[in-house]
C-alpha cells in the first residue's frame, strides 16, 4: 500500500472515537480545490516521502487499547486494488475502520460493507450531477450514484460531506444536492479553506461567510435527518 502521510492521533476525523488518519497516495478525481495535492498531482506525488507499511502496522500495533480506530483517506482510497486486504490487517487488531471516499468504485465500496471491513463511511459530494465535470469526474456519475444508494442502504454508520467551494458549489446546487440526497442520514457542510489548494489560483477564493453556510443549512434540512456545519 503506498501510505503518504499519517496522523497519529485525531479527535475530529472519525465522529465521536479516538483514531489515528492514514493517507493513501493517489486519486481518480482532480478536484482544483483539493487540500492534499501532494497526494494526487503525480508531479508531486513522486517528490512525496512515503511510509513503509510495516512501519504504519508497527505504529498501530503499539497503540492498541489507546486508539479506537482508524481512518482511510486520500487521494482516493478506493483506487488500491490491496484495501480491502491493508483494511483486513487494520481490523484483525480490533480497530474500528473509517473510509472516506469520493464514490468513484462502487463495487469495492459494496464489498468492502458486504464483508464487513468498514464501520464508518464518508462520502464525498463534490457538487450537483450537471457540474461534476467541474472536478474532471463527469463520467463517473453513474457509479457515485451507486454508491450512494450502497451507502444509504448499508446499515453502517455513515455521512455524506460537501466542501462548499465558491464557483464550485452555490445555493442552486445546494438545493439540487438535497433533492438528490433526500432521506440522508446525515449531510456535512464543510468550510473551504485557500491554503494549500492542488490549483493554484483556488488560493485567492474567498470562503463563504457564515452567514451563507448557515442558510445552505437551511436548504438541505427539509431534505435529510441531520444537518452539520463544520467550520
Amino acid at each position: 500500500m503506498k501510505i503518504g502521510g499519517l496522523q497519529k492521533l485525531t479527535l475530529i476525523d472519525y465522529p465521536g472515537k479516538v483514531a489515528a488518519t492514514v493517507f493513501l497516495v493517489g486519486c481518480n478525481f482532480r478536484c482544483p480545490y483539493c487540500h492534499n495535492p501532494e497526494l494526487v498531482s503525480p508531479e508531486l506525488v513522486e517528490r512525496q516521502s512515503q511510509i513503509k507499511e510495516s512501519d504504519f502496522f508497527k505504529f498501530l500495533d503499539e497503540r492498541i487499547g489507546f486508539l479506537d480506530g482508524v481512518c482511510i483517506t486520500g487521494g482516493e482510497p478506493t483506487i488500491h486494488s490491496d484495501l480491502p486486504k491493508f483494511i483486513q490487517n487494520i481490523k484483525k487488531r480490533g480497530f474500528l475502520v473509517k473510509l472516506d471516499t469520493n464514490g468513484s468504485n462502487s463495487e469495492m465500496l459494496e464489498d468492502l460493507i458486504k464483508d464487513d471491513l468498514v464501520d464508518f463511511i464518508a462520502m464525498d459530494i463534490k457538487t450537483s450531477i450537471l457540474k461534476y465535470n467541474k472536478v474532471r469526474a463527469k463520467n463517473k456519475i453513474s457509479q457515485v450514484q451507486k454508491s450512494i444508494n450502497i451507502i444509504k442502504n448499508s446499515g453502517k454508520d455513515y455521512e455524506f460531506r460537501i466542501t462548499v467551494v465558491p464557483g464550485i458549489v452555490d445555493e442552486k446546487d445546494i438545493e439540487e444536492i438535497g433533492k438528490w440526497l433526500k432521506g440522508a442520514k446525515k449531510i456535512v457542510l464543510q468550510q473551504f479553506r485557500p491554503k494549500k489548494t492542488l490549483n493554484s489560483s483556488f488560493k485567492n477564493i474567498k470562503p463563504y461567510s457564515l452567514q451563507n453556510l448557515k442558510k445552505m443549512v437551511k436548504i438541505l434540512e427539509p431534505n435529510v435527518e441531520v444537518v452539520e456545519l463544520r467550520i
